[in-house]
């Protein structure tokens, strides 16, 4: 690797405000805000519009969708002709 080519790599917090939920973890990503994390530290801070604790599918809130019925209705036009 070419030296003084590549960002700062450092600890982050990022941070879901809707769900209330923050974690920290290590990343070349950088901001203006900062904020005191459990361990003392002051960190870089960026805010997220979804994280593990708001995502549908991680909570469980997901809705599954009627695939039988989509396959049935593209099946429809083709219902009298003949298979080859």
């Amino acid at each position: 690797m070419k030296p003084s080519i590549h960002p700062p790599y450092g600890p982050v917090v990022f941070r879901d405000k809707a769900a209330g939920f923050a974690f920290l973890t290590g990343s070349t990503s950088t901001s203006g805000k900062t904020v005191e994390w459990e361990d003392g530290n002051t960190c870089p801070v960026i805010d997220v519009e979804i994280s593990p604790a708001s995502h549908p599918f991680c909570t469980g809130t997901a809705r599954v969708l009627d695939t039988a019925g989509r396959v049935e209705r593209f099946e429809r036009p083709y219902a009298g002709r003949e298979v080859r």
